[in-house]
């Protein structure tokens, strides 16, 4: 059964748009929970997702529905203690190794290489993630790099191919959620806090 730790709602800060999200204790680790509404490029965007993490936040299961008017798109991936990832039956090799998903649409999974993590300030550390770029619902290898600025500021740093180098500062709460992510996302709401 889920127990809900906190819930928070953000506003997008580059495009209009905002996210409902809930961090729920499960017996077996985590979950987020949200729903996401954005004009992404100009297009309409509903999205759903859920992503279960183990008790150490290494990412267990993910579902995303997503919708940009019909048919909507889904995606469901699983991957296991070794870092290997399956969508449906089929292993994705090139995803071998990630220990987190990085959802394109919200600053809810930056919580999770943060936690699992556990970096002192003013350690670095890089990471592969598995990415779900939106609205399509591919998913790539992306490489990041974690530094802890201050008790609750990290900078987020990724290399994306033919796109060039992204930066940006992340404020958290006490349970490593996103308070405000520089030129982004900020909290506007929040419960159980």
């Amino acid at each position: 059964m889920a127990e809900i730790v906190r819930a928070v709602a953000w506003r997008r800060l580059d495009e209009p748009g905002s996210e409902y999200c809930a961090l729920a204790r499960l017996a077996t680790g985590w979950r987020f929970e949200g729903t996401v509404t954005v004009a992404l490029d100009g297009r309409p965007l509903l999205a759903h997702y859920r992503v279960d993490c183990a008790r150490d936040w290494r990412t267990r299961a993910v579902i995303v529905r997503a919708h940009e008017g019909a048919p909507p798109r889904a995606l469901r991936l699983l991957a296991d203690a070794r870092g290997r990832w399956w969508h449906g039956d089929h292993e994705l090799m090139a995803l071998r190794g990630c220990r987190d998903v990085d959802l394109g649409v919200t600053p809810s999974t930056n919580t999770l290489p943060i936690r699992r993590l556990g970096l002192a300030v003013g350690e670095a550390r890089a990471l592969t993630a598995a990415w779900v770029r939106f609205p399509d619902l591919t998913v790539q290898p992306l490489e990041q790099r974690y530094t802890r600025l201050a008790e609750r500021r990290y900078r987020y740093e990724s290399l994306i191919d033919g796109e060039g180098a992204f930066s940006a500062d992340l404020d958290l709460d006490d349970l490593g959620l996103v308070t405000r992510y520089a030129g982004l996302f900020e909290r506007i709401a929040t419960t159980g806090a």
